[in-house]
């Protein structure tokens, strides 16, 4: 049964790609030159390696579709159905990372950490979210659904569902405030908390550039 799901979830990607990218005018032209596709498919039997704690081979095969693709998957990454990376050159989706459905990423999106903190490290995307190309989405944070950042951001804080983030850093521009006929003033986020989160990004970065000088 476990096979069974895992190709329905192959089968899907195809369908998605299909479906989504006006370019594709057939699933062969998918299959055979989409490399989004192929670096997908390349993560899901790598996660289902290291799921079943097979040594080495996962990280092997996730090395050789960054070199074949040009995109970096960890093969630990926990990624949901029906997901599409858009062009896809220059994507980076580290180790710890969790992206739920039908999530559309574009080109040049990092998907990565701040520092070297233990443990989850990594975003958390939720279902129906969508990351504009070159953005960069940093730390064990969360994106709610529905969410959309905006190309070239860089995303520090949590960002609840179903919201616009542009800039660096990343700001809430556009928030659904009624759901169900209610004020989510429990789901804004805090301004003090959002400044002193990217004081803290800025802070990090100082400290690296500072190494970098001190190994010279």
């Amino acid at each position: 049964m476990a096979i069974k799901n895992w190709i329905e979830t192959i089968i899907e990607d195809i369908k998605t790609i299909k479906e989504k990218d006006v370019a594709a005018r057939n699933i062969f032209e998918v299959i055979f030159l989409y490399q989004g596709f192929h670096v997908l498919l390349a993560h899901r039997i790598a996660h289902k390696l290291l799921k079943w704690k097979v040594p080495f081979l996962p990280r092997l095969i996730s090395q050789l579709a960054r070199f074949l693709t040009g995109i970096e998957i960890h093969p630990a990454a926990t990624i949901g159905r029906r997901f599409f990376i858009d062009h896809g050159s220059g994507v980076v989706i580290g180790e710890t990372t969790i992206i739920g459905d039908d999530v559309l990423i574009y080109q040049g999106v990092t998907l990565g950490g701040t520092g070297k903190e233990q443990g989850k490290r990594h975003p958390t995307l939720g279902n129906f979210v969508t990351i504009g190309a070159g953005a960069k989405v940093l730390g064990n944070i969360e994106i709610g659904s529905y969410s959309t950042v905006g190309a070239g951001s860089v995303v520090i804080d949590n960002v609840p569902e179903h919201c616009t983030v542009v800039g660096i850093p990343g700001r809430i521009i556009k928030q659904k405030q009624y759901i169900e006929g209610q004020l989510q003033h429990n789901r804004i986020p805090d301004p003090i908390t959002c400044e002193l989160n990217r004081l803290k990004y800025e802070i990090i970065e100082l400290k690296e550039e500072i190494e970098k000088l001190k190994s010279k």
